[in-house]
């Protein structure tokens, strides 16, 4: 089995987020903070995409990561449901009607957070797909180090996201279920393979069985405390032993 590649959390990027309606599912309205003069959008109809400030003009790819970084914060301290543009603002140390050259509304920022934090891991699982060679449950054991490892790094955004993801509106939480989908059928089809080379038991149920793995590897982020004798690397390698030896006892 391959040794665990370990990197580091992925910066956010800071790219703008897709604008898309605010209301809730069925078209409840999201109890959330619009800007000055900004109208919330119903559910399923994406208005114009915002432009977003230049460098040169105090926004850029710094400052929008600042932004995010103190949006983390807030909402990882005070929760999303009780957070404010203005507790954002005064984590920045700006005005709040300064934070609305950034953002649109507090779920845009939200949105902005949970789906960074996708492109992050979906990059891992594009990583992994690329690895020529691997047999599916070596494979399987790379990915599960490779996500638990982001997990241990990233508390905080994950965090946010089972805890506060069922705050988007309806189009945008439908889009990173979506994204989330990719990973699930990606695990399942590993474990058929697996199956098809007489690797794991015939009667496992591929999808049962990737609830249990992800729940194994989901449920680090409220168990795990940095800075004590486990270090990530230790987590994801023996997430990922726990993970293959339940599918196929021990290797």
């Amino acid at each position: 089995m391959p040794p665990p590649l370990v990197t580091s959390a992925d910066p956010i990027s800071g790219k703008p987020a897709r604008s898309i309606g605010s209301a809730g599912p069925g078209g409840a309205q999201v109890a959330d903070e619009a800007g000055p003069g900004r109208t919330r959008a119903k559910a399923g109809k994406a208005p114009a995409k915002p432009a977003r400030p230049s460098a040169r003009n105090g926004g850029g790819a710094r400052r929008d990561q600042e932004v995010l970084d103190a949006a983390t914060k807030v909402f990882h301290t005070r929760g999303y449901a009780d957070a404010s543009v203005q507790h954002i603002a005064d984590e920045l140390g700006i005005l709040k009607g300064s934070l609305y050259h950034y953002i649109d509304s507090k779920e845009d920022l939200l949105f902005r957070l949970l789906d960074e934090a996708h492109d992050e891991v979906d990059a891992v699982l594009a990583e992994v797909q690329a690895v020529p060679d691997l047999a599916p449950l070596d494979r399987l054991h790379l990915y599960v180090t490779r996500q638990v490892d982001y997990t241990s790094r990233n508390l905080a955004k994950m965090a946010i996201y089972y805890h506060d993801v069922n705050q988007l509106s309806e189009g945008r939480l439908k889009e990173l279920l979506r994204k989330r989908r990719q990973h699930e059928q990606f695990v399942a089809g590993l474990i058929e393979e697996a199956q098809a080379r007489g690797e794991v038991d015939a009667s496992v149920d591929s999808h049962l069985a990737t609830n249990y793995l992800f729940g194994s590897m989901i449920w680090v982020y409220r168990w795990y405390k940095p800075g004590g004798k486990l270090k990530p690397a230790q987590v994801s390698t023996s997430c990922a032993d726990f993970v293959i030896n339940g599918l196929t006892g021990p290797r």
